[in-house]
């Protein structure tokens, strides 16, 4: 039996003013967001409000095998607004994305995109705490200093001769290395960042694998705007973000490079009449083999945005793998701590009110607004949010450092003060490595950007996936009216065209950071603060000298507090902001100037 949906596609204004209610959070002037629009209507349809879906409870394993099968390779669904190359379904061919410029190009739009489980949604930042499959971790939302990357707990850090600088964690590998204008940062599950800065506010992002992207900055009618190039598994393309800084941190906040017609984000909120079956095809797929036991498709859905919940999921833990856990010598075993029916619920609750974010986007005159479409809405209205972690990371927990991984799911209750570094969340799901589900962590606010940002990313490649898929194998189908293919932004229109040399460029700094980075670790381990090299355990410290003066004034360089105050404890590195922790004082450095004493 066929089923049709009910007339309950649009999003009833009093919903996503509900969602959307609170104005920027930024310190530094802007503009205020735009006043909440309900997404059109589609043809014949009635405005509504969003139902509760039914069902939502249920999530065992279900549904595995046969139906149509969602190819786990790199190519089964662009993002709207492709520039360049994207895989076709289940390859790596040469189909451009909606909208795309590729061999045979359909109407509108410029941005590349990566196939199914792509890792657009994931980029790294220079000298971050995240080294994640993508380009070695986070998305460019923080810049670290020489020497300001923090010193785990019970490690040491070494300066080389050759101006290079190293950190190592308790058991004397090393975290942070910083060699020929490169900052390289290792992470969980042998993860590598490597990001150099270029004139002109160029940055070229890599890791391990020579993937990743290279980042131009732009200005359309004024406003600043970054085009990335990004490369992965043979594939190049294109994502865009706006630049804002929230309380003084730097933010790269994704903008989209094609929105769909508003009604159709409102036929995705909304539930459809009865919950539908949908076989994803994973069973024969090695990332599910690896992660099958922690993951686990919905049975049935209630509607698309638990669909696009599993999509979510399954795209960030699929990359993943291919890009990690592939190689690994043994499968872990991750049934012991799997994610419940509640947490991907609330996942379910985030992935609606980012489709009411994009609505609302789509409807408006002028492109986004970082205050409004970035974290800083959502750390400022109060509200309970959920991120799912697009990179692992090291973050701070009450019993120390501990990790978390691609897929792992974070809430974040309450808000957070503008220009504060990190926040606080809970761990809701965890693959039982590390950081264990209930602790609470802390995440820097960068992080909690690039987590913002891939989901996003990856809802418009589930919504370009939807909407091909619709009226098929159990999807109802969706009024014509909504079915308009994404029209491009002018931004991204009139962005510079993508990098030709990202693969050979990626490529190239890859290799190159492997021997600049055992030039480090070879004089760290033989120079006089070797601590017994970088894979055996530091020796212990000796005191410090107490130092000569204890004066703070209020402008002082880093160098300068040092020379006063000696090595801080700890380092919490914000980018342009950085805290010096001692045991007596609290010190708050902005581009390199003491600013506060506390």
């Amino acid at each position: 039996m066929r089923i049709h949906a009910t007339p309950l596609h649009v999003l009833a204004p009093a919903a996503i003013a509900a969602l959307l209610c609170v104005g920027s959070a930024s310190a530094e002037p802007q503009s205020k967001p735009a006043k909440t629009a309900a997404p059109a209507k589609p043809a014949a349809a009635a405005a509504a409000k969003p139902a509760t879906p039914a069902g939502r409870g249920a999530a065992a394993p279900a549904g595995r095998a046969g139906g149509a099968a969602t190819p786990a390779g790199r190519g089964a669904t662009p993002a709207a607004g492709g520039r360049g190359t994207t895989p076709a379904s289940g390859g790596r061919g040469t189909t451009p994305a909606a909208g795309g410029r590729g061999t045979t190009p359909a109407a509108g739009g410029r941005g590349t995109t990566p196939a199914s489980g792509g890792r657009g949604a994931t980029g790294a930042a220079a000298g971050g705490r995240g080294s994640g499959a993508a380009a070695g971790g986070r998305g460019g939302n923080a810049s670290a200093a020489r020497g300001g990357a923090r010193v785990p707990a019970g490690g040491r850090e070494v300066h080389t001769a050759n101006g290079g600088h190293a950190t190592f964690d308790r058991g004397g590998h090393p975290r942070d290395v910083h060699a020929r204008g490169m900052e390289i940062h290792h992470g969980p599950g042998g993860g590598r960042t490597i990001v150099r800065e270029r004139p002109g506010g160029v940055r070229v992002v890599s890791n391990h694998y020579g993937h990743g992207y290279i980042a131009h900055p732009y200005a359309y009618h004024g406003v600043a705007y970054m085009h990335r190039t990004y490369y992965y598994n043979g594939v190049a393309y294109s994502r865009f973000y706006r630049p804002y800084a929230w309380g003084g941190i730097p933010l790269n906040v994704y903008a989209p490079g094609a929105y769909f017609v508003p009604a159709y984000y409102g036929w995705a909120y909304n539930p459809w009449a009865v919950p539908v079956a949908y076989s994803w095809g994973w069973a024969a797929n090695p990332w599910y083999g690896y992660y099958g036991g922690w993951f686990a498709p919905y049975p049935t859905y209630a509607g698309p945005a638990f669909w696009l919940t599993d999509y979510l999921v399954s795209q960030t833990l699929m990359a993943a793998y291919q890009e990690r856990a592939a190689g690994a010598a043994a499968a872990a075993n991750y049934a012991a701590t799997p994610m419940t029916p509640d947490v991907k619920n609330l996942i379910a609750d985030e992935v609606k009110r980012q489709l009411a974010l994009e609505s609302q986007e789509a409807g408006a005159a002028s492109g986004p607004d970082p205050a409004s479409s970035g974290i800083a809405r959502m750390l400022a209205d109060n509200q309970a949010h959920v991120f799912v972690v697009s990179a692992g990371l090291d973050v701070t927990s009450a019993n120390g450092e501990c990790f978390v991984t691609e897929g792992d799911v974070l809430r974040l209750q309450g808000s957070v003060p503008p220009g504060s570094p990190a926040a606080n969340l809970m761990v809701m799901a965890s693959k039982g490595q590390d950081c264990a589900r209930g602790s609470m962590v802390q995440v820097q606010v960068s992080d909690l950007q690039d987590m913002q940002n891939h989901m996003r990313e990856t809802l418009d490649q589930g919504l370009g996936d939807l909407q091909k898929k619709q009226g098929q194998n159990g999807i109802p189908a969706a009024p014509s009216t909504v079915l308009a293919a994404p029209k491009p932004t002018e931004f991204a229109q009139s962005a510079p065209p993508p990098d030709p040399n990202v693969k050979t460029e990626l490529s190239a700094q890859a290799k190159e950071a492997d021997q600049a980075e055992q030039e480090v670790l070879q004089e760290a381990a033989s120079g006089p603060n070797a601590g017994g090299g970088p894979s055996a355990p530091p020796s212990a410290a000796a005191p410090p000298a107490p130092p000569k003066t204890k004066k703070l004034d209020p402008g002082m360089s880093i160098d300068q507090v040092k020379a006063s105050m000696g090595e801080p404890k700890e380092i919490v590195d914000a980018g342009v902001k950085q805290i010096y922790i001692y045991d007596a004082v609290k010190l708050t450095l902005v581009n390199g100037k003491l600013t506060k004493i506390e």
